[in-house]
């Protein structure tokens, strides 16, 4: 499995959504404006960068199940 470049894919993509999750759970613990300010930006990131992994491991699970 580890030789699978779809699989590496996903589990980059998982890994790039749990930084950028900590990254913005770590913003929540600092006062001050500008510290709310980028939390929010992280988490909009967070979004964007689940979308993607939820994307990409769709499609793994579609070639997977197609014999590729």
């Amino acid at each position: 499995m580890w030789t699978d470049p779809l699989f590496l894919l996903v589990a980059a993509g998982c890994a790039v959504v749990a930084i950028i999750l900590i990254r913005g759970i770590a913003s929540f613990g600092k006062e001050g404006v500008e510290n709310a300010k980028r939390s929010n930006k992280y988490m909009r990131w967070r979004l964007i960068a689940q979308f993607v992994a939820i994307v990409l491991i769709l499609i793994f699970v579609y070639f997977r199940r197609q014999g590729g």
